[in-house]
């Protein structure tokens, strides 16, 4: 005979867990949750109170039926609700973020009963923190306080799809259907099985839900439905959880004192008893010395043997034969719970919380899944990645591993990976919203990777990478028009200086190398030098642009570029190195000797200034009666400049060639550097 060995799912199923969505709580979509039977006429609620009319096809409106026998339609104005409320309510609402602030307006509500306010704070509270299961019973709680038990079963539904795993949540669940149902009704029974079934589906794989199972087979007992508790055991006996022993232990004894016909389906127990009967045929003798049971002599169907000698034997043969196969599932899953028990140890907060989680936590998530990829089924590390996401709900980094280990299954399951990641509970974290852009757009869903970077850059303004993503979205997809649009626009909504001119740079960038428009950049780069003088990087990229050319040919724009450097208020130091740039440059690719020797007493000049500044500093010189603009330029010295300097200065005394020679390789580094971001 075949047992199963667990609780087993196939691939359509884990595809399946990882597509659906729950359209009780749409941001919070998970698939371990089947449609749950409801109580009663139990319908799909909404705080949306419904109109009494219904539109026709053509706009015309028409009465409901229902509205002349009921008078519930008549929905009377919701009450005014008390200053405190709407004083912790903007609270909660100016600052999400803010846990404590939820607490104070939960608590708030529960306290003063107040049902309306109850409804609008659990429900923006749940659309950021939907992971907090004893909330969603405290709002359940609330409703049925009230007399809404269909409304409390709605809460506890929607809790159930957003935290489809918390086995305290279906527990709570299940209690409520059993309190609330008509014992005389002869579907209530059903009802609450298939809502048992239904949460073992859902939260029986984890660890830690041997409670769930032990409550399953207790009501089952009650049901005096023997064979139906031999099944939930083979379910249970399969799965690694804290307390597997225990279950064994307890399904002995469950065989042991119980008749195998009651305990055992009927197709089971006539299939073992043909079994037993062949074996011991062909022994020839029964244990007991007496002569076989011959298969054609066996009552029919589950009736007892004649003989009572025989019908004990045979009983106590079954026995030994239930517990014997399902010893070996027990040894197999005994061997499977050692694998992972350190791991399990290991897990000291499996619930959701604000808090940081120590590093020992983290960093033993990390491990548990990294073995359960490589050792587990993907069932099972699935189900390992939802456990953990609700410890480390605010972790993007295993919201990014869920999302690649998924992906070789199902794209949509990725998709709503990344939508519960970014929508719900990481809505300011940038990297993942990203990287999901970056998925959208390798399906080619071009116009849901621009949707999802939009609303990300409307939720952190400012964030110069998540800007330049759109540019280059719009820039891979031919929307060039457009890509230079976004950094005119981030260029002219900068909020200081130093943010306009790094989009100026990145503007030039894209007419010139993309749109093949040098004249437009370089007036791109003149305007943004009229608002930052002082910043090198614009002067750098004004030069390297000016360079892309013939240089015999358009040397006049070369040393006009050099000159206007030069005479900026720029810090002495850089004015030094633009001023070494410029005799290289003349040295390599200038017609005119007396331009070059200028060009040189220029920089001579310049490095006197600079070397006399930093004697007087390193002498503790007092400099009040040094010119102003002298002093400014000794003072005002950058951290760019002078890591410059530290590769580029050479010996004044005398005019090098070989250094000039060296040092333009620098300036084409530091062009490189600036212009492309790598040396």
């Amino acid at each position: 005979m075949n047992f199963p060995t667990g609780q087993q799912l196939s691939g359509e199923t884990v595809t399946g867990m990882l597509e659906t969505e729950s359209p009780a709580m749409e941001s919070n979509g998970n698939a371990f949750v089947p449609d749950l039977p409801v109580l009663g006429q139990g319908t799909e609620w909404s705080m949306e109170e419904t109109d009494a009319t219904v539109m026709a096809e053509d706009g015309m409106e028409l009465e409901e039926t229902a509205k002349d026998a009921t008078q519930e339609a008549i929905i009377p104005a919701e009450p005014e609700l008390p200053s405190e409320f709407d004083r912790l309510f903007k609270s909660c609402e100016e600052n999400p973020e803010d846990f404590n602030a939820w607490v104070a307006l939960l608590q708030y509500v529960e306290q003063e009963n107040l049902l309306v306010g109850a409804r609008k704070a659990f429900d923006m509270f749940f659309l950021r923190y939907p992971y907090c299961y004893g909330y969603w019973k405290k709002y359940a709680d609330l409703e049925k306080k009230n007399g809404n038990i269909q409304v409390a079963e709605e809460v506890y539904r929607r809790g159930l799809h957003a935290i489809p795993l918390s086995v305290d949540l279906w527990l709570h669940y299940l209690t409520f259907i059993k309190e609330n149902s008509d014992p005389n009704d002869p579907e209530t029974e059903g009802r609450i099985r298939a809502s048992y079934d239904h949460a073992v589906m859902a939260a029986g794989t984890d660890f830690r839900s041997d409670r769930l199972w032990e409550s399953y087979i207790t009501w089952e007992t009650e049901q005096q439905k023997l064979a139906n508790v031999t099944s939930i055991y083979d379910r249970v006996l399969g799965i690694p959880t804290q307390l597997y022993s225990q279950h064994f232990q307890k399904f002995k004894e469950h065989v042991q004192d119980n008749n195998p016909k009651y305990f055992l389906s009927e197709e089971e127990f006539v299939q073992l008893r043909l079994e037993l009967s062949k074996a011991s045929l062909s022994a020839g003798l029964t244990e007991d010395g007496e002569p076989s049971v011959a298969a054609e002599e066996l009552p029919p169907g589950t009736e007892d043997l004649a003989d009572p000698a025989k019908r004990m034997t045979e009983i106590e043969n079954m026995r030994h034969k239930v517990i014997e196969v399902r010893q070996e599932v027990f040894n197999h899953n005994e061997h499977e719970v050692s694998k992972r028990w350190a791991f399990e140890e290991g897990i000291k907060r499996p619930y959701f919380h604000v808090k940081a989680l120590e590093k020992t936590q983290l960093n033993n998530w990390r491990e548990y899944l990294d073995f359960e990829i490589e050792n587990g089924t993907p069932e099972r590390v699935v189900v390992l990645f939802e456990r953990c996401l609700i410890a480390c709900a605010l972790y993007e980094e295993f919201w990014i591993k869920y999302a690649k280990y998924i992906e070789v299954f199902s794209t949509d399951g990725v998709r709503n990976v990344y939508k519960r990641a970014c929508t719900v509970h990481l809505p300011r974290k940038p990297a993942i919203h990203l990287l999901w852009a970056a998925f959208e757009e390798q399906q080619n869903d071009v116009e849901e990777a621009r949707g999802i970077l939009k609303t990300l850059e409307a939720t952190i303004p400012g964030l110069a990478m998540v800007r330049l993503r759109r540019v280059n979205l719009e820039r891979r997809h031919g929307n060039l028009e457009e890509a230079e649009a976004l950094l005119k626009e981030a260029m002219e909504q900068g909020r200081d200086v130093t943010e306009m001119s790094f989009y100026a740079v990145k503007l030039a960038r894209h007419v010139m190398k993309v749109q093949k428009d040098p004249s437009k950049a370089k007036q791109v780069l003149l305007n943004a030098l009229e608002r930052d003088p002082t910043n090198s990087k614009l002067y750098l990229n004004l030069l390297e642009l000016e360079c892309s050319g013939d240089v015999t040919q358009n040397q006049a724009e070369v040393l006009a570029c050099f000159d206007r450097a030069i005479r900026s208020p720029m810090p002495l130091d850089t004015l030094v190195l633009f001023a070494q740039r410029k005799v290289e440059f003349l040295e390599d690719f200038g017609t005119d000797i007396n331009t070059l020797v200028a060009a040189y007493e220029e920089q001579q000049r310049l490095q006197r200034e600079s070397d006399s500044a930093k004697r007087k500093a390193e002498n503790g010189c007092d400099d009040s009666l040094e010119p102003d603009a002298k002093r400014q330029r000794a003072d005002d010295g950058s951290a760019v400049a002078a890591n410059s300097m530290t590769d580029m200065q050479a010996n004044n005394s005398a005019y090098n060639y070989n250094w000039y020679q060296v040092g333009f390789k620098h300036l084409y580094k530091l062009f490189q550097y600036v212009i492309f971001g790598q040396l």
